[in-house]
C-alpha cells in the first residue's frame, strides 16, 4: 500500500487495545531549522535522526539549488556542506506547502547576492508572509509579496547590514525564527523585537526556543534582554553534528492512539524527553476521558487537531480557545476540524468565534456513523480523523496521502499496531 497513491482510506476499528512500537520520525521543525543552519556554516555538517518527508524534501532541494550539497546516506540523515554563503538559485525556489521553509528561506534569500523568488503551491499562496516581508524591508532588504502571501520577491544583497527590526509575530512564530537564524550572518548584530499583536506574547513561542537551540548547537550567539526582544551577534555558523529528536506533534497521534484502544504503544522516547511544545499535550491525553472543560492551544498549536478528536469520545465538552492562527495553517484547521466532527454527528464540532466546542459524546464509540473526512490536503487532519476511526466505524479520509507531508509512514505505523484499512487506488 503505498501513501500517496491512495485516494480514501476507511479506516476498521481494531478489536481490542494497540500495542507494540513505533518509533516517530524525526521532528520537522528541528529539521528545517538544522537543515538551513547547516547550509550557512562553513563545513560539512551530519545531522542525525532527521525527518525525510514532503516538508524536508523542499527544503533540501531549495539549499542545493543555492549551491549547498546535501547528500543522504540513509533513511534518517542528512550530510551538507556548505561554504557559509547561499547563491542565488538560477529559478525560483519551489516549496510546496512549506511554511517552515517558505518563512525561514524568504529571510535566508537577504543573504544571496542576487534576486530570490520564494514561491509554494495553491494553499501556501494563501498562507500569509507579510509581516516577514515589511521586517525585511526595515532592515534594509528589497522584498515583495504583492497579495501579502507567497511568492516572495527578494533582491538579495549578500548579507544583513543589521540593526533593530520590530515584527508582528501575532499570526506566526515561524517569522521570529526567521530573522533570528538569517541574523547570525548579518554584517553587525541584529536586534529583533515583538510588536503590534505579538508585542510580548506570541503564539507558539515554545518553536521559538526550538530556534534558538538549533542556533546555538551551531555557534551562534543569541541574548535576550527582556521577553520580546533578541539580540543576534553577528557570528556566522561553524559546521557541527546534530541529532534531531522525534517529532513531538507525530507522537500525539500515538499517545491518542494508546488511551483511545487502553492499549501500550512504546515510542521508544519518554514524554518527558521531548523540547518540543506540542509534548505539552502529553499530561492532557494521559487525563482522558477526563479532559478540562477549556484547553488553550495556543502553545501546543499542532497538537490541536488531536486534542479536538480525542475529546469526541471524552465525558464532558471541551472548548479549545487561544487557537485563532489555526486558521491560517495549512487549512483553516478550526473549520476543518468543526466540519469533520459534525460529519460524524451534527452538532459535533461547532466553530463559536474562533473557538472551537467539541460535544463529547462517549456513546460513539462501538457504533458505525460512516463519514467521510476532508483532509482539505492538511496532513494534521487526516492524522487526527484517524483516530476517531478507531473507535467509530465507517470513518473514512479523503486524501491520506497527504501524510508524506510531515508523516510518511504514518499508515503503515497504524498498520503494524494491528489497524487494518479499506483503501481505494486510482
Amino acid at each position: 500500500m503505498i501513501e500517496a497513491e491512495l485516494r480514501k482510506l476507511t479506516i476498521l476499528p481494531p478489536a481490542g487495545p494497540l500495542r507494540g512500537r513505533v518509533t516517530p520520525p524525526g521532528s520537522k521543525s528541528i529539521t528545517n531549522r538544522a537543515l538551513l543552519v547547516a547550509a550557512l556554516a562553513k563545513g560539512t555538517s551530519r545531522l542525525s535522526g532527521a525527518l525525510k518527508s514532503d516538508d524536508t524534501r523542499y527544503m533540501a532541494q531549495a539549499l542545493r539549488a543555492m549551491g549547498v550539497a546535501v547528500e543522504e546516506p540513509d533513511a534518517t540523515s542528512f550530510v551538507v556542506t556548505g561554504e557559509g554563503r547561499l547563491r542565488a538559485p538560477a529559478g525560483p525556489l519551489f516549496l510546496g506547502n512549506a511554511g517552515t521553509a517558505t518563512r525561514f528561506l524568504t529571510a535566508a534569500a537577504a543573504l544571496v547576492e542576487g534576486r530570490v523568488v520564494v514561491d509554494g503551491d495553491e494553499h501556501m499562496r494563501k498562507r500569509p508572509i507579510a509581516p516577514l516581508v515589511v521586517a525585511l524591508r526595515a532592515l534594509g532588504v528589497a522584498a515583495e509579496a504583492l497579495t501579502g502571501c507567497p511568492p516572495v520577491t527578494i533582491a538579495g544583497q549578500g548579507g544583513l547590514n543589521g540593526g533593530r527590526v520590530e515584527v508582528d509575530a501575532g499570526l506566526s512564530s515561524q517569522y521570529v525564527s526567521a530573522l533570528l537564524m538569517a541574523g547570525a550572518c548579518g554584517r553587525r548584530r541584529v536586534e529583533v523585537a515583538l510588536t503590534g499583536q505579538g508585542s510580548g506574547e506570541i503564539g507558539a513561542r515554545g518553536y521559538v526556543d526550538l530556534t534558538l537551540a538549533t542556533m546555538a548547537a551551531f555557534g551562534a550567539e543569541v541574548s535576550q534582554p527582556d521577553a520580546a526582544t533578541w539580540r543576534i551577534e553577528p557570528t556566522g555558523y561553524r559546521a557541527a553534528d546534530y541529532l534531531i529528536e522525534p517529532d513531538a506533534s507525530a507522537a500525539t497521534y500515538l499517545w491518542a492512539a494508546e488511551v483511545l484502544t487502553g492499549g501500550a504503544i512504546d515510542l521508544g522516547v519518554p514524554a518527558g524527553a521531548f523540547t518540543q511544545p506540542d509534548a505539552r499535550a502529553h499530561a492532557l491525553i494521559a487525563a482522558f476521558p477526563h479532559l478540562p472543560a477549556e484547553i488553550d492551544g495556543s502553545q501546543m498549536q499542532d497538537a490541536v487537531p488531536t486534542l479536538a478528536v480525542l475529546a469526541a469520545f471524552n465525558e464532558t465538552p471541551v472548548r479549545f480557545t487561544g487557537i485563532a492562527n489555526l486558521r491560517v495553517k495549512e487549512c483553516d484547521r478550526v473549520a476543518a476540524l468543526a466540519q469533520g466532527l459534525a460529519r460524524i454527528r451534527p452538532g459535533l464540532g461547532t466553530e463559536e468565534g474562533d473557538d472551537l466546542l467539541v460535544a463529547s459524546d462517549p456513546s460513539l464509540a462501538g457504533r458505525t456513523l460512516p463519514a467521510e473526512i476532508d483532509s482539505f490536503a492538511d496532513h494534521r487532519i487526516a492524522m487526527s480523523f484517524a483516530l476517531a476511526g478507531l473507535k467509530i466505524g465507517g470513518i473514512t479520509i479523503l486524501d491520506p496521502g497527504c501524510v508524506a507531508k510531515t508523516y510518511p509512514d504514518y499508515w503503515r505505523a497504524l498498520g503494524s499496531l494491528g489497524v487494518r484499512f479499506e483503501g481505494e487506488l486510482p
